[in-house]
């Protein structure tokens, strides 16, 4: 596509006034990325620490229950011993013990002497009996504080510090021991007010990443010093900048170059349809037999601001290749239901053909939208026909799944311009459709002597083995309609012989003479039969006269009542 200078300065223009906005928006942008690659950094360390915590506790549960299973002596030299080795098995329980009454009766360290004579008084007791000791002097592992669980008469000494191995040097990790009410016991961390219990926050030149246990009272936070948590976002800030400049640079071109594009075929198109400015014309479909219009098929149409017309095989071609050929039959379906409906409901038998593509049997909303647009309107199913291309049903599974869901619904469907892609027996017995409409390439060659005219037995005896419909398109010639009437086989026409796609009021207006010439005509026939059983007057050419003209007004008056 081809832009003028001036155009061109346009996007140049766009593209550093939008850069200049991206560069700034790439600096701030790159602060946040920044700090949340620190706090997330952080989370994870926290979440990851909480797991070794939480399975930590899970070795202190498992070492009282064996502890409180065993088989020798009340704080015998042997039970001690056999605590010992259970306590040997686990990682993180360094002491065990009984406990009675508050009183410490006896320890895996500390034996069975030197004990301290004061009773311990638990800080909670869980649900399940659990007892929850803080800090016991005696029973501190060095001169770091303790956690002392009891379970039965047993008891095990855990540290209440979580190894720092996951971070930089100037990071520390805390656990954070709460009550049942949510607060905390021990307070390890500098962190002030109200302890934070989930996500970041940054406090005293430092950040800090909480995350709970769901399973135990406890809490693993992550300390980061600022200088630290900068340091681990630094090199994709200094991408960030810079890219978020070029990413506004290219934004700019594309918004330019949007404007510029104003005026192509594809831009001019979308906003045709979204404005409503295409229209709908309807071509007859006559049975071939007697001429007389049975349907009408559903064209649209599109005038571009010019003022010229645009043809179908132009513009329909553009909105498949862009993407949006759904929103063109969407407007079509909004447009006949507004435009035939009357005539729909007030009669049955008469139907509109609209053509979909591959795209509405793709979509699986558009069968869900058809029925639900027919149903508000009052038009029952079997008057909308449906014709798809056999380029569109290449997808044969697709395709055929597609066409079931339409025929269960309803509606009839034809394969149209048929003979000009996928012909064969298989392939209309896989799609399983209700018609075909022979494509005019092969109607024009009648009386050329071309070939082509020799593929329309085959293709009309494919039709009478499936039992299919059959609607020729493009008789323009009466030599051509006198070509299939012989062929002695109900079918319906479709062409200018007919009738040239016009709107909806030449339609009515033809449908209307049309239905007042045939109700004359079957009434001067029943007139004339009776007039056959008996003698008339003496003037009998005069009173058939008057009697079939007040007939002929009746008629007339009787269609133009049902069209309106």
């Amino acid at each position: 596509m081809r832009v003028s200078r001036k155009r061109a300065g346009v996007v140049l223009a766009a593209a550093l006034a939008v850069g200049s906005v991206g560069a700034v928006l790439g600096y701030w942008l790159g602060w946040v990325i920044l700090v949340r690659v620190a706090e997330g950094r952080l989370v994870e360390v926290a979440a990851r620490n909480l797991a070794v915590a939480d399975s930590h506790a899970d070795d202190a549960r498992k070492a009282l229950d064996d502890m409180n299973a065993s088989p020798y002596p009340y704080c015998s030299h042997q039970e001690l011993t056999f605590f010992r080795l259970i306590l040997a098995q686990w990682q993180y329980p360094r002491e065990g013990g009984r406990i009675r009454d508050g009183q410490i009766e006896c320890s895996t360290i500390l034996g069975r002497r030197n004990l301290p004579q004061q009773k311990v008084v638990p800080r909670y007791a869980t649900p399940d009996g659990l007892l929850v000791y803080w800090d016991l002097g005696p029973l501190r592992l060095g001169n770091r504080p303790s956690l002392v669980l009891q379970q039965g008469r047993s008891f095990v000494v855990l540290s209440a510090q979580v190894p720092n191995d996951s971070l930089p040097a100037e990071s520390r990790l805390h656990l954070t021991l709460l009550d049942p009410l949510g607060q905390p016991l021990n307070r390890t961390d500098p962190m002030d007010g109200t302890f934070d219990a989930t996500g970041v926050s940054w406090r005293q030149g430092g950040l800090y990443g909480t995350r709970c246990s769901t399973r135990y009272l406890q809490c693993v936070t992550a300390e980061l010093s600022t200088r630290s948590a900068l340091r681990l976002g630094k090199p994709l800030f200094l991408v960030s900048s810079p890219l978020m400049g070029l990413c506004g640079a290219v934004l700019g071109f594309f918004l330019a170059l949007t404007c510029c594009r104003s005026g192509t075929p594809e831009y001019d198109l979308r906003k045709a349809i979204r404005r409503d400015l295409l229209h709908m014309a309807y071509q007859p479909i006559v049975n071939l037999e007697d001429g007389r219009m049975v349907a009408v098929e559903a064209l649209i149409r599109w005038t571009d601001r010019e003022g010229l017309a645009v043809p179908p095989d132009v513009f329909v071609p553009i909105a498949e290749k862009e993407g949006f050929i759904g929103e063109i039959t969407r407007f079509a379906l909004r447009h006949l239901v507004g435009e035939m409906g009357s005539l729909l409901r007030a009669d049955p038998e008469f139907c509109v053909s609209l053509n979909i593509t591959g795209a509405d049997l793709a979509d699986e909303e558009f069968v869900p939208m058809l029925e639900t647009t027919l149903a508000q309107a009052g038009i029952p199913p079997k008057s909308l026909m449906l014709e798809i291309t056999e380029t569109s049903t290449a997808d044969h599974v697709r395709a055929a799944e597609a066409i079931h869901r339409l025929r269960a619904c309803g509606h009839e469907v034809y394969i149209d311009d048929f003979g000009t892609g996928y012909s064969s027996l298989a392939y209309l017995r896989d799609l399983s459709v209700d018609g075909i409409k022979i494509d005019k390439i092969f109607t024009q060659a009648v009386g050329t002597g071309s070939l082509t005219v020799n593929l329309l037995s085959q293709i009309m005896a494919i039709a009478e083995v499936l039992g299919l419909e059959v609607v020729v398109e493009g008789i323009e010639t009466e030599e051509q309609a006198q070509y299939f009437i012989a062929r002695d086989k109900r079918m319906r026409a479709q062409g200018w012989l007919y009738g040239k796609a016009a709107p909806v009021d030449e339609i009515l207006r033809i449908l209307a003479s049309d239905r007042e010439q045939r109700m004359v005509a079957s009434a001067v026939r029943a007139r004339g039969q009776g007039r056959r059983g008996r003698r008339l007057a003496a003037d009998p050419l005069q009173h058939a006269e008057l009697v079939d003209g007040s007939m002929e007004a009746r008629a007339g008056d009787s269609v133009k009542e049902s069209l309106l």
